[in-house]
C-alpha cells in the first residue's frame, strides 16, 4: 500500500535532479554560444530590454569561454519545485568558474534565477539585504 501511495507523483525524485541539471547544462550551452535567447529562456524571464541588457551583461562577464561543467550539486532545499544549485566547470584556458543560484520549477519547466533586474510581482515587496 506505501509504495502504491508514494507513486503518485509522476516526477521522481532522479527525474527532478536530472530536470533541473538539464536547466544547468542549458545555462552552460547559453554561455559557450554566447545566446542571449537561451538565456533568456533558461531564466524564464520575459523576453524584453530589460532581460536582453541584463542577458548582454552575464554573457560579457561569463561568455564564450567553452566551459565544461565538472560537478553541479543540486539541493531541493526548499520543496519539490525549488532548491539551489552549485557548478564548477572549467574554461578552455584552464579556468574554474564556480557559480550558484536557485532553480525553480515554473509551468513544468525548470530555470535558473540568474537575472537580478527583475521587479516584484504586483501586491509583493522586494527584500533587500
Amino acid at each position: 500500500m506505501a509504495a502504491l501511495l508514494s507513486g503518485c507523483s509522476s516526477e521522481t525524485p532522479k527525474d527532478r535532479e536530472q530536470d533541473a541539471r538539464h536547466a544547468v547544462e542549458s545555462y552552460v550551452s547559453a554561455l559557450n554560444s554566447r545566446d542571449e535567447g537561451k538565456l533568456i529562456a533558461v531564466g524564464g524571464v520575459p523576453d524584453d530590454s530589460r532581460a536582453r541588457r541584463e542577458a548582454r551583461e552575464i554573457l560579457a562577464a561569463k561568455g564564450g569561454q567553452e566551459l565544461s561543467i565538472t560537478s553541479v550539486k543540486i539541493d531541493f532545499d526548499m520543496g519539490d519545485s525549488a532548491g539551489s544549485a552549485k557548478i564548477i566547470a572549467k574554461s578552455n584556458s584552464g579556468k574554474a568558474m564556480r557559480d550558484s543560484f536557485s532553480v525553480v520549477k515554473e509551468g513544468g519547466e525548470w530555470h535558473l534565477s540568474i537575472f537580478a533586474d527583475r521587479p516584484a510581482p504586483s501586491g509583493k515587496s522586494t527584500s533587500s539585504v
